[in-house]
């Protein structure tokens, strides 16, 4: 959808013809609800857009003629080099960007055994990618940093916020940060330190406030006078809390059956996809809260 928004024609693979035709069916629905928000991210009529996206269940056929590839099969890591495999034995030009959706495998796992592993990297979007504008790039050791220049480039094309990873490292960035949040809340629900509700609303009514504009540094820095000034005040009480971190364990067990009672009081199992959509809204909403401020702010600028 978002290469399409920005005038690029997009073929759509798949080896089931269904998944292809919900596919579609998908697609029109999230594009007329965003431009029934204003949101689109493009001059183009809602039919204008649609008439970008083609599909076939031919391989040759989708990969033939591209300038960028984006694989998102399943997190399976031997289902993508297969995929990858193929693709890399259709594929002549020299200068094709080959990217893959993955939310941890390093790119060095998936394109080892690839005759044009130099233009192979991660490019992972943040969820949902049309109101969630960050993507990690992530190259393997061997990736040509004009790869990466070619994929940033389009992604700032499409209207996307790239970020580029210096190397490879499990999880990247947002899934780790994800993960750490995760260990934490769940040491504190699973020794019953904080129940469900008060835990999602200490992010949810307090964290998230913050990090909805900003990032982790950027709230030291202003916390005090300065990052310096923060870390000699808060530092070694930081490092005191880190050290009561438990070791990493999955998620099981009775606590594990709690969190998911709780979470079903909430959100039933077969309410999830409006709950989905709650959130769309309400990212929507902040989406266009952010276009706002930056458009006060340039203005503020130019006084």
């Amino acid at each position: 959808m978002l290469f399409a928004c920005s005038g690029y024609d997009v073929m759509l693979y798949d080896v089931i013809p269904d998944q292809l035709q919900s596919a579609q069916e998908d697609i029109e629905a999230q594009l007329s609800a965003l431009y029934k928000e204003g949101l689109q991210r493009s001059s183009l009529t809602l039919a204008e857009v649609k008439g970008h996206i083609c599909t076939t269940t031919i391989l040759e056929e989708c990969v033939t003629g591209a300038i960028y590839i984006q694989e998102c099969v399943p997190e399976n890591r031997d289902l993508k080099r297969d995929v990858w495999r193929q693709i890399d034995d259709v594929i002549t030009p020299d200068d094709v960007v080959f990217a893959t959706s993955t939310s941890a495998i390093v790119p060095s796992l998936l394109s080892d055994h690839l005759k044009k592993r130099h233009r192979f990297m991660v490019a992972h979007p943040a969820n949902p990618p049309l109101l969630n504008p960050m993507v990690e790039l992530v190259p393997a050791p061997w990736t040509e940093p004009a790869a990466v220049d070619r994929a940033r480039a389009l992604m700032e094309v499409i209207g996307q916020v790239p970020i580029v990873l210096n190397k490879e490292i499990d999880g990247f960035v947002q899934a780790r940060i994800q993960a750490a949040i995760i260990h934490v809340a769940w040491q504190l629900v699973s020794e019953d330190y904080v129940d469900v509700e008060s835990l999602e609303t200490a992010m949810s009514e307090g964290l998230g406030g913050w990090y909805a504009f900003m990032g982790p540094f950027d709230v030291e820095h202003i916390n005090a006078n300065g990052f310096v000034d923060s870390n000699k005040k808060y530092g070694a009480m930081v490092e005191q809390v880190q050290k009561t971190f438990p070791k990493p364990e999955l998620m099981q067990g009775p606590a594990a059956e709690k969190l998911t009672r709780d979470l079903e009081q909430w959100t039933p199992s077969n309410r999830l996809a409006d709950r989905c959509r709650w959130r769309d809204r309400r990212m929507s909403a902040l989406l266009q809260l952010k276009r706002k401020l930056d458009e006060e702010g340039k203005r503020e600028e130019l006084k």
